[in-house]
């Protein structure tokens, strides 16, 4: 999944709070003689180096594993054999997710689902500064791939149920936890669908708290912004393709599929799909209003009217390409192919086109919308429809906002809690589309360079993982113990 919160993300730039890394290194770092950490830090410490040092790559790694060893805490904490599984795909058994049940003392009422993946995506050696499948903690910095996405949460997520038992916490609703596979690869195989299909009570929840929002923080280390994510933009891949019988290049016909489909891509490039706000993106931009400055600010008032300001809207885009994507659908041509040799006429000229669908909106009218766009009968369009097209931004009621702003104030006071919308895809698409209301909310907290998810040398500061740690532990029990806490 992509990192909730990139560097190129909003108001950071806009202000001139450019990311100053080496300030936050430098106050970031680690005394020598740092006091060692509590009890119940460093069982945490523990768990989250287990879990982040298992390999859970696709190609040599296994979720499986993960699983079991998250299981393995669970039950020595003190839960029942009986509500801690690890449900494996018969045909994959690598692809294990762990699902844990924290009972509550009215099981009448529906329970939350806490949602993360524990699959990352892949990482070789010999390109990283450091082992990414060993743990590092330099200068206030966790590095390692999934140190941030996902195994954060997954583990503070498992951390809290067994605090929870040792405590003797009993909460009004249950808890249930859910550590899945193939998040980061949907298209080979992917845990929530799979429970969806196979498991369907695995997941039921009356909502469910996933990854996809984070914080942010000023040049300073200070923070600035708390998201919570209601609703994510639809991924879905388009082929263009176009044939013809071809023939030598030394006679060249007047049409030519190299030509067709590049002048087709280019009317894919000049197209914008309308700006349509929903509740989530409405309230993100109005949050943008008390934290941007200059020109910004006026170009966003006319982006919230009715009708939006297109003139506005492309100056937006200038600024920080995060908020076109904010406002409507996107379209862009990600990979070409075309010929089969260098001295014949093209038989074949193939492009995939990806775009990320607002949410509520059919896959049926983006494929029609390109292909009035570009004309050409002669370019088949086709593409398989993702499971979670059918996903709706879920509510951002009182009952869900509330808690987040106490908690957050108690943890990080004067902080905003901006409600977003993903622009990228996570796993909470599949379980809005089943009709569980699912919001990205993890309380940790990026600097403007992000937390080089899927790049080169993953990273979360050792702060905002204790400080996401906290807030995740506090938020999960107001929202268990709440009668109401259905969206």
């Amino acid at each position: 999944m992509l990192a909730a919160f990139a560097c190129e993300d909003a108001f950071m730039k806009h202000r001139g709070r450019v990311c100053a890394l080496t300030v936050l290194l430098a106050g970031a770092s680690v005394p020598a003689a740092a006091k060692a950490p509590a009890p119940d830090e460093a069982a945490f410490r523990a768990l989250y180096k287990e879990l982040v040092e298992i390999n859970t790559t696709l190609s040599s790694g296994s979720c499986t594993q993960a699983a079991d060893a998250m299981k393995k805490r669970l039950l020595a904490a003190g839960l029942p054999p009986r509500d801690v599984q690890v449900l494996v795909p018969p045909q994959r058994p690598k692809d294990g997710n762990l699902i844990a049940t924290y009972r509550g003392r009215e099981p009448g009422l529906a329970p939350i689902l806490l949602l993360a993946h524990i699959d990352v995506v892949e990482a070789r050696r010999e390109d990283w500064q450091r082992d990414p499948f060993k743990l590092t903690e330099e200068d206030g910095w966790f590095y390692a791939r999934g140190a941030s996405d996902d195994k954060a949460m997954a583990a503070a997520f498992t951390d809290s149920l067994i605090r929870y038992r040792r405590e003797g916490f009993q909460p009004r609703r249950d808890i249930k936890l859910a550590l899945t596979c193939g998040e980061e690869t949907s298209e080979t195989f992917n845990g929530v669908s799979w429970l969806i299909e196979q498991h369907p009570d695995a997941l039921k929840a009356a909502f469910a708290l996933n990854e996809g929002a984070g914080g942010e923080l000023d040049a300073n280390g200070k923070p600035i912004a708390l998201q919570i994510q209601a609703g994510e933009k639809i991924y879905q891949d388009f082929s263009f393709e176009i044939t013809d019988p071809g023939g030598h290049s030394s006679r060249p016909k007047p049409s030519n599929p190299i030509y067709r489909l590049s002048a087709a891509l280019d009317k894919v490039g000049a197209y914008r799909f309308p700006i349509q706000l929903n509740p989530a993106t409405r309230a993100y931009f109005k949050a943008q209003l008390e934290l941007a400055s200059g020109e910004a600010v006026e170009d966003i008032k006319a982006v919230l009217r009715d009708p939006p300001d297109e003139a506005a809207a492309e100056r937006l885009w200038a600024l920080n390409p995060a908020w076109n994507s904010m406002l409507r659908t996107t379209c862009v041509a990600t990979m070409v192919e075309a010929g089969h040799a260098p001295n014949a006429l093209p038989q074949r000229a193939r492009a995939n086109v990806n775009c990320r669908i607002l949410p509520g909106v059919p896959v049926e009218t983006v494929k029609n919308t390109l292909a009035h766009a570009i004309g050409d009968d002669g370019i088949a369009i086709g593409g398989v429809e993702d499971p979670g097209s059918k996903a709706h931004v879920p509510p951002l009621t009182p009952q869900i906002l509330d808690p987040v702003r106490q908690v957050a104030e108690t943890i990080w006071p004067g902080v905003a809690v901006v409600p977003t919308m993903s622009t990228g895809a996570t796993d909470g698409r599949f379980l809005n589309a089943a009709g569980t209301p699912t919001y990205g909310l993890s309380g940790m907290f990026h600097d403007a360079e992000g937390s080089r998810a899927h790049g080169l040398n993953e990273r979360i500061r050792v702060k905002s993982l204790m400080d996401g740690r906290r807030f995740l532990y506090e938020i999960v029990k107001r929202y268990a113990d709440e009668s109401s806490a259905s969206p």
